[in-house]
């Protein structure tokens, strides 16, 4: 009688949070939306701003870098300010951001508000993951719950190409920053009533110099990696750059480990969890966001598909990372989470490799479709065993922060990814501009990351670690859920 009751009364309190984690789920969805949606765009704000093609890229990584170097501080200053406040806060920067990219009129305007919608995001999003494991009890339910976070989350990314597709071919480019205007008030609306406040008061303060060191380090590096497109890798115009990232990274690092409450406390990657499940997202984030940015060019600069056709050609890669994403918590039962992890990197660097035989008259099953369902099955299949892994053990005062350092790992790769493979590309075309050109420089970047992610499959199965017991009870209910 007495398990019986509280079966009912558990049961209850799962429907009663599956509201909280709609509201975590749609904040994350419109962080990550905002990392992509703006790829499909590219080509109409080149010609409306008159952007070269390095400021072009860097409308992607403003975002990105911004994003990455303050996540950390996000993440700390939920856990010590509250994740209701903090969600809120970042919500509302990241919307008005929104508003003022909409609107620019210059290049460099819409450069600062895609840092400021950057620096919103990395104050918003540590707290989502926070939010689901917070208001659903440890088991099958939650199992679920973050399943559900990585499949929102990877389907954000996904959906980006065919979200800007539809703004930019029925509206005008700036839609596709203007739409998270009234999207980001609904979420607020919502949060404000639903979500409790929860912090870990310990007293101790934000490292504001430790994120400001991250962030010039890691923007420096990818400068410097941009750099390397006209005037190569040894170019004093690229290697300075490349040095004084280094040596600011360098100097954050020595920094964290002298300070009392440092915002990457490095004690965290002694657990081997985090330090290789961090390391993989890092390996895979270089590789997968590439997909997204050069099939976009792909579609649009060599097949001549206009923005709506292009994001709808990539719909069925959209809905693989969900599925993948959605699958993983069962298999994770049946292979483990490391042998999981391995496999869709294989799956990914197989699609990679398919992708990088690409061709200037390519048919869209071929070319397009196929090679990007292997690309994002795998995607969906790795990351949610890695976030698992990452997660698995956290000390409840350290969980937003812990939430954070994924997405960091993930988007510091990104960045630095995209920096990297389009150099890459870059060089490949000789500076041609013809289809024929595009389509090797495409490739070449393909063929790196498939490489990529086969160095990405070794090192997980080498570095991460067999599923801990909270991990093994939470997956088991997953499956039997």
């Amino acid at each position: 009688m007495l398990r019986a009751a509280g079966a009912i009364q558990s049961r209850r309190s799962v429907a009663s949070a599956w509201p909280v984690v709609g509201i975590a789920c749609a904040g994350q969805f419109l962080v990550v939306l905002d990392i992509s949606v703006v790829n499909v765009a590219l080509p109409s704000i080149r010609s409306d701003l008159a952007l070269s093609g390095t400021a072009l890229q860097w409308v992607v990584n403003a975002y990105a870098i911004a994003f990455a170097g303050f996540l950390l501080l996000g993440g700390r200053a939920g856990d010590l300010y509250g994740r209701k406040r903090m969600f809120l806060t970042g919500l509302a920067l990241f919307t008005l951001a929104s508003l003022g990219g909409g609107v620019a009129q210059e290049g460099s305007q819409l450069l600062v508000a895609r840092a400021v919608q950057g620096i919103g995001a990395a104050v918003l999003a540590p707290a989502t993951l926070t939010f689901v494991t917070a208001a659903v009890p440890e088991g099958p339910a939650r199992a679920r719950a973050v399943a559900t976070w990585t499949a929102v989350g990877a389907g954000g990314g996904a959906a980006g190409g065919l979200v800007g597709g539809v703004l930019v071919d029925g509206l005008s480019w700036r839609w596709v920053l203007l739409i998270n205007v009234p999207a980001g008030a609904a979420v607020f609306a919502a949060a404000v009533g639903r979500l409790r406040e929860s912090r870990a008061d310990d007293g101790r303060r934000l490292d504001l110099p430790g994120a400001l060191l991250a962030t010039a380090g890691l923007a420096t590096v990818a400068y410097g990696i941009s750099q390397t497109e006209a005037a190569g890798w040894t170019a004093p115009a690229a290697l300075g750059p490349l040095f004084v990232g280094l040596l600011l990274l360098a100097v954050f690092l020595l920094a964290e480990r002298r300070r009392t409450a440092p915002l990457m406390p490095l004690a965290l990657f002694r657990e081997r969890s985090v330090s290789s499940a961090n390391g993989a997202m890092f390996v895979c984030g270089a590789a997968m966001y590439c997909m997204w940015f050069f099939m976009t060019l792909y579609t649009q600069n060599v097949l001549d598909y206009t923005p709506l056709e292009a994001g709808l050609a990539l719909v069925p890669s959209s809905l693989a990372v969900v599925v993948g994403s959605k699958l993983a918590p069962h298999l994770m039962l049946r292979a483990g989470p490391r042998r999981l992890a391995v496999l869709g990197a294989l799956v990914a660097a197989t699609g990679f490799a398919w992708q990088s035989t690409m061709t200037a008259d390519g048919t869209y099953v071929t070319a397009i479709m196929i090679p990007g369902i292997l690309m994002m099955l795998g995607a969906g299949l790795a990351t949610t065993p890695l976030a698992a892994l990452a997660t698995s053990g956290a000390p409840p005062e350290e969980s937003c922060l812990v939430c954070g350092l994924i997405n960091t790992s993930q988007t510091m790769g990104c960045s630095l990814g995209l920096a990297v493979m389009s150099t890459i590309a870059t060089a490949r075309t000789h500076g041609g501009t013809t289809p024929e050109a595009l389509t090797e420089g495409y490739a070449s970047a393909f063929r790196a990351c498939s490489v990529l992610m086969l160095a990405g499959a070794l090192l997980m199965a080498v570095w991460l670690p067999a599923k801990g017991r909270s991990l093994e009870i939470t997956v088991q209910g997953a499956y039997r859920g």
